[in-house]
């Protein structure tokens, strides 16, 4: 921007930008334990550790953020297999995770074991009281439950500047918009409610565990921190509270809310980033609109220009995660089954499904646009929005939905016939494509089931483009585009989600190859603290 048109004046921040700079600077991170009580692991066995974390990882598709949650998930899983009541299996958490790097070597201590163990205990308990006298279903849904909380709470007690630190953002993000919304028919607490569960998937990203957990602990005590008998009382409401909790993630206006808070988050996630690193001069360049100006530009362009990494990882990642999980079986199935059916296996079309995802892939992302500096300049604008003291921001409605209308049969029906259309001309032109190339009906079954897949991911990959879009422009194309994509796209999410429970590289790593993986490590472990001991014995 031209030195000459560069904003100048004040900005009065309001109260809620106050109390989140005084929160943030109230946020400490979690002290280091004392040389005593301190763990450390063996260099050796994290080298191996760190390299199975990385090829489990790549194979069960997460946001980076929710990897360690879902290994603490995966450790207690197969230590409560041999020790169902979790006798101090505290420590042998903090081991694994320590091995595996998902905390420095030497950041935890007794006091972090005493802690967790606190938080396994309390919950087992709960899961004991409660599961009694219940149908398998019932006890199967309450135990999943009782251990997407379990394994969230450990996380963040492990690390609680970062759960600090999210939770206050997401406040602020709630306090700043919660005006904005209107539901007709609802009262305020079950729209605020559907609002939290919304900014638990936009803002957050979170995973379904952590939703379940963000929002018990929004209005419920964490377990750990139950007496007895409070715990005893809590154990006859738990399994409606559980249920109530999952009716609000599902709710259907908790989708619309998600995707209207996903919309205004640029603003706040480049404002969030510059009061993180500014320190203690925040306040002083958040009043300066000069200066804030100057560090909206600094901070988008730094962003922009990680966007390119991010999405080249990100896309990596995600083909890897197609390619183990899914190709892999696939490819295996194609070749003896177009044998036995067929009795030949044309390898041009073996060839075609191998090599066809990843250029799609690479066609898909290239066409994905970095934000430019017109969006830097309306992002600059909604935050000075956000933090000035004038409520008109806050206060002016921007999202209500629309009353039902009277429904028109016929139109109503035309739409669906419409839109069940674009399903079949598109899976049509492929099919007939591909019995020009000679394919048979296993091979075709691949082909759409490898593309539909790479077609959802690269969805996934552009997300991350649009994180700091402030807005979307849609091309004149777009609905052509959309026409022929959709039904891939709509394919994609159903394969990624609802055969994720067939992932059989998952189970083979789990049963097969982690238990006795993480043996060996610990008898490797033991026994260089043995030779350590009796060094230190000698010397």
């Amino acid at each position: 921007m031209d030195q000459s048109l560069q904003p100048t004046g004040s900005i009065e921040l309001s109260k809620y930008t106050e109390a989140l700079l005084g929160n943030f600077q109230k946020t400490k991170p979690r002290p280091s334990p004392d040389e005593l009580s301190r763990i450390t692991v063996s260099q050796a066995v994290s080298l191996f550790a760190i390299g199975y974390e990385k090829i489990r990882n790549a194979i069960e598709y997460r946001e980076d953020h929710l990897i360690r949650r879902a290994a603490i998930e995966r450790i207690l899983n197969r230590r409560f297999m041999l020790n169902p009541e979790g006798k101090n299996e505290a420590e042998n958490l903090v081991r694994e995770l320590l091995w595996a790097r998902y905390f420095a070597n030497g950041s935890l201590g007794g006091k972090d074991i005493a802690d967790i163990q606190l938080v396994i205990d309390r919950y087992l308990l709960l899961k004991r009281r409660i599961a009694i006298g219940r149908p398998y279903e019932v006890q199967q849904y309450l135990t999943d439950y009782i251990l997407d909380l379990m394994t969230c709470e450990i996380e963040e007690v492990l690390s609680p500047e970062t759960a600090n630190r999210y939770a206050n953002n997401l406040f602020f993000i709630y306090q700043v918009l919660r005006k904005k919304i209107k539901i007709e028919g609802l009262s305020g607490d079950q729209k605020d409610a559907y609002f939290l569960a919304a900014l638990e998937k936009s803002f957050r990203k979170s995973d379904l565990s952590y939703q379940r957990y963000h929002l018990f602990v929004t209005f419920y005590k964490p377990i750990h921190a139950y007496t007895d008998a409070e715990l005893e009382g809590f154990t006859t409401k738990a399994a409606s509270i559980f249920k109530k909790i999952d009716e609000t993630i599902d709710n259907k206006y908790v989708d619309s809310l998600t995707r209207f808070t996903r919309k205004q988050l640029p603003s706040f996630l480049i404002l969030f980033d510059i009061i993180k690193n500014s320190k203690e001069k925040t306040k002083q360049l958040l009043t300066d609109k000069q200066s804030l100006w100057k560090k909206v530009d600094e901070t988008c362009r730094e962003k922009y220009s990680q966007l390119n990494s991010r999405v080249r990882n990100l896309a990596i990642r995600s083909f890897i995660y197609v390619f183990l999980t899914k190709m892999v079986f696939a490819l295996i199935l194609e070749v003896p089954v177009s044998r036995w059916l067929y009795g030949e296996v044309n390898l041009e079309s073996v060839t075609i499904n191998t090599v066809f995802p990843p250029i799609l892939m690479l066609i898909i992302v290239s066409f994905f646009k970095i934000p430019g500096e017109e969006n830097t300049k309306n992002i600059f604008q909604r935050i000075v929005d956000i933090i000035d003291s004038n409520p008109t921001f806050e206060t002016s409605v921007s999202y209500m939905p629309k009353k039902k209308s009277e429904r028109k049969p016929v139109l109503i029906f035309g739409f669906t016939v419409f839109y069940s259309l674009t399903f079949i001309v598109t899976l049509s032109l492929i099919y007939e494509g591909l019995l020009l190339l000679n394919f048979n009906l296993i091979s075709i079954f691949v082909f759409i089931f490898f593309v539909s897949l790479v077609t959802f991911f690269s969805y996934r990959v552009r997300q991350i483009v649009n994180e700091y879009r402030l807005s979307e422009k849609e091309s004149f194309f777009s609905p052509l585009i959309d026409f022929f994509f959709m039904p891939i796209l709509s394919l994609g999410k159903f394969l990624s989600g609802g055969l994720a429970k067939l992932n059989f590289i998952v189970f083979i790593l789990d049963f097969l190859i982690e238990a006795p993986f993480k043996l060996i490590f610990e008898v490797v472990e033991e026994w260089i603290t043995f030779v350590r001991k009796r060094k230190e014995e000698i010397i």
